[in-house]
């Protein structure tokens, strides 16, 4: 899904109402067209993440996912059985929500790693913060069992 045509509509429709006014109004809505244009993607892909959320509350199976393809996001069906939950469940079958602010450095490091794994950047910060959690590593014999890192 190509958002920056609907990016561009938005930027036409603000450029439109300003030709009503002045000099001044057209300078205005130039400085506000160019303060939309990071903003208006962002709150595309906020909205498709809130659609796929939405969908996947009403499949009897699987999820719906977004991911980035370059700058582009797109909604991937992934099946009930070949995947893993994307959230684990609490003991009452309920999930949590929260709002995570983030610098757009990291946010953007994290897309990355989620991105080399196939994931949405939902399912791998949950995994992330599931591993963090996890007991420490135990000695068993001669084996090491839990996570490594690089």
């Amino acid at each position: 899904m190509e958002t920056a045509r609907f990016v561009n509509a938005l930027e036409r429709d603000l450029a439109a109402v300003a030709a009503v006014g002045d000099d001044a109004t057209a300078a205005s809505a130039e400085r506000l067209i160019q303060a939309l244009r990071g903003s208006a993607g962002m709150r595309l892909l906020e909205t498709l993440a809130e659609a796929a959320l939405e969908i996947s509350g009403q499949l009897p199976e699987g999820h719906v996912e977004v991911r980035l393809a370059g700058s582009d996001p797109e909604l991937v069906y992934v099946g009930g059985e070949a995947a893993e939950p994307a959230v684990p469940a609490s003991e009452d079958g309920l999930t949590a929500r929260i709002s995570l602010r983030l610098p757009e450095g990291l946010k953007r490091d994290l897309e990355a790693a989620a991105s080399r794994e196939g994931v949405s950047l939902n399912t791998w910060l949950v995994r992330a913060l599931s591993r963090s959690t996890a007991p420490p590593a135990r000695r068993t014999g001669n084996r090491l069992t839990g996570y490594g890192r690089n």
